[in-house]
């Protein structure tokens, strides 16, 4: 390959980029300086399986994030993330407790419990955020063989409500866990999200707030795919490397999962897609607010907006803009807005909202 002939293609595109929705902030494509870091890592040979000079780097930059301990573990997506962190922290006879509304109970197709062969224990919360209080509903019957063993309590920053953790909360949680002998592991699909809305680097609610293991997103705020199990108490873990592999998601050319995860971390294109993302959501949400008939559900505290509308002006809607039901028995939807999403996005579609419900 000759770096001085521009790049071909017989490739061709099949969408138009011009039709823009609120349905996952995973519609949105790769943020440029995404793509330019993929073609910064191409050409050239580097050592396959997670030992080249790419992953090598990204150690440096994730203990810079979360503490000298830290250490990542870049897997292909946010589902292997879960189950291959969730296998690490329990026995072959033990439970998760985590939020009904969790990601891990509804939307990994029973992944954690099949695959990862764990029992979920799953508790009903108001706005998808446990407390101890809710966590002593499962933890129990750790002496009763009848019993998954509960070892481990799974939260979710931001949640799948779009509601955040205060760091006061998580770290409640994990003094709580660990009083239990529990361990705790955040998903972290939309970590960036949730550390752009309380303004506090991402360290203050994870490794410093008592959490053992993260799932770190990239694919939600910008990367082309990719993700991270990042250990934070090397104490709370077994065989990571081992297990990575057995769970299929051992990259062979993992420098490109990576280097996206470097061009989010090095400086604070992390940050700036989240507080963009976040921004947009609450543009969405004043201007919904404005609509006589439609109620917003949660407190719009990161890149989600979750509302009540009648059920003819959603379907009406959604032929004008892509976006999901959350339960379509109560009329209620979600919105997500990404890192591309534009004020002239979140005002068209308000504005179409606006003539729906005056049909």
């Amino acid at each position: 390959m000759n770096p001085s002939n521009p790049p071909r293609t017989d490739a061709r595109r099949h969408h138009d980029p011009e039709i823009r929705g609120f349905a996952s902030d995973n519609y949105a494509g790769a943020h440029p300086e995404i793509l330019a870091a993929l073609a910064l890592a191409n050409g050239g040979h580097q050592v396959a399986y997670g030992e080249d000079d790419y992953t090598a780097h990204l150690q440096q930059l994730i203990r810079g994030h979360f503490g000298a301990t830290a250490e990542a573990f870049p897997v292909f997506n946010g589902t292997g993330a879960n189950v291959t962190a969730l296998q690490a922290l329990t026995d072959r006879w033990g439970a998760v407790i985590c939020a009904d509304t969790a990601h891990i109970h509804v939307d990994e197709c029973g992944a954690p419990e099949r695959v990862g062969g764990l029992k979920l224990l799953t508790v009903p919360t108001p706005d998808g955020k446990l407390t101890p209080e809710l966590i002593d509903r499962e933890a129990y019957g750790w002496d009763d063989e009848h019993r998954a063993m509960p070892q481990v309590v799974s939260i979710t920053q931001n949640t799948e409500l779009g509601t955040v953790y205060t760091p006061e909360e998580i770290r409640a949680i994990c003094e709580h866990a660990h009083a239990h002998g529990m361990k705790v592991h955040l998903d972290g699909a939309r970590i960036a999200n949730a550390a752009a809305s309380l303004d506090v680097p991402m360290r203050t609610f994870t490794n410093r707030a008592g959490v053992d293991v993260l799932s770190f997103g990239g694919t939600k705020n910008g990367a082309l795919f990719g993700e991270a199990v990042v250990v934070l108490n090397p104490d709370a873990v077994r065989h990571m490397k081992h297990l990575r592999k057995m769970s299929m998601q051992l990259a062979s050319k993992m420098r490109f999962v990576s280097v996206q995860l470097e061009a989010l971390l090095a400086k604070d294109l992390w940050l700036r897609n989240a507080r963009h993302a976040n921004a947009m959501a609450q543009r969405l949400a004043e201007g919904v607010r404005e609509v006589d008939g439609v109620e917003i559900l949660h407190a719009v505290q990161a890149n989600a907006v979750f509302a009540r509308l009648p059920h003819d002006v959603s379907e009406r809607l959604q032929k004008r803009y892509r976006f999901y039901f959350w339960d379509e028995s109560a009329g209620d939807v979600r919105w997500m807005c990404s890192f591309d999403t534009s004020e002239d996005d979140v005002d068209g579609f308000v504005a179409a909202l606006k003539e729906e419900m005056a049909q």
